[in-house]
């Protein structure tokens, strides 16, 4: 299957533009993050105080999304999980193929960690949804393998994320695109993100084929029942709870992949679904007392 990325990425930032604005905030501006080849990213603090900071990248098959098609989503979990997010617009594929966007996202939780540290010190997070689930994986193990000055993560969390590059799992055969992500298209971008597809079995591009996931923070793991990559998601989630990994899983009845971005204006269920992701990234970054008040 060949991918027009050109047009899903215009696709996907017309779609952005019509979204409904997210929530206002107390402060919302660009840097560069440093030690990358200008990366740019979105800094979001709902307070004035300082407040735990989740590194967050977005999703879009390793070629599309940026800061626009997920501002909405970063502005809801720093208004309602009560906390900052530093959002990444990681270098995408094909232009830039792996590591590049996992480069990018270690050198912001390696920025942030420093940040946090000469500022109050709070928790440290990383996540994404989709591919930048996947991303957010992989940067995670590399922090634990090479671990510098980084300060340790509090969380990990992978919302309906790509573990498996080989694309084996069975709901990447069960689950249809009429339910909006097409297993198809998921192959075709894995392959601009890592051309060389006997890697793709590699634990260094598909998280569920690390070969340990032992000493990993603990995890929120959320994925989709009619989503291709629900299989991976769980198998993931799974994993890590066998390595002794605090694991926080569900798998969403009746929702496709991707139903965090926006879905939750059209749909109940999706609306309670982001609610409870939510609820969890406010739990894990701020402790249980956290749950009736931002």
């Amino acid at each position: 299957m060949h991918l027009d990325v050109v047009a899903l990425r215009e696709s996907s930032r017309a779609r952005a533009a019509s979204r409904p604005r997210g929530p206002e905030l107390h402060a919302v501006a660009d840097a560069i993050v440093p030690d990358t080849p200008g990366v740019r990213a979105r800094h979001y603090r709902p307070v004035q105080e300082r407040r735990p900071l989740l590194v967050f990248l977005h999703g879009g098959l390793w070629v599309l999304g940026d800061l626009g098609t997920h501002d909405r989503l970063c502005r809801r979990l720093a208004a309602e999980a009560g906390i900052e997010v530093l959002a990444v617009d990681y270098r995408r594929a094909p232009e830039h193929p792996w590591p590049a966007a996992v480069d990018d996202a270690v050198a912001a939780a390696r920025w942030a960690a420093a940040w946090l540290t000469r500022g109050h010190g709070g928790s440290l997070a990383i996540g994404g949804d989709s591919a930048g689930g996947c991303i957010a994986a992989l940067a995670a193990l590399r922090l634990r393998d090479e671990p510098e000055d980084t300060a340790p993560l509090a969380a990990q969390v992978l919302i309906c994320p790509n573990t498996d590059l080989t694309a084996a799992q069975p709901s990447m055969s069960e689950v249809s695109a009429d339910f909006g992500l097409d297993p198809e298209a998921v192959r075709a971008a894995a392959s601009l993100w890592v051309p060389r597809s006997a890697r793709h079995a590699d634990g260094d591009v598909s998280p569920l084929h690390a070969r340990s996931l032992a000493g990993l923070p603990p995890a929120i793991v959320v994925t989709a029942e009619h989503d291709p990559l629900r299989d991976e998601g769980d198998a993931y989630a799974s994993r890590l709870a066998g390595a002794g990994v605090a694991v926080t899983h569900r798998c969403e009845p009746g929702l496709p992949h991707g139903f965090v971005q926006n879905m939750d204006t059209e749909r109940a269920d999706a609306a309670a679904a982001t609610d409870r992701l939510i609820a969890d990234v406010r739990t894990a970054l701020r402790g249980p007392a956290a749950r009736t008040s931002t």
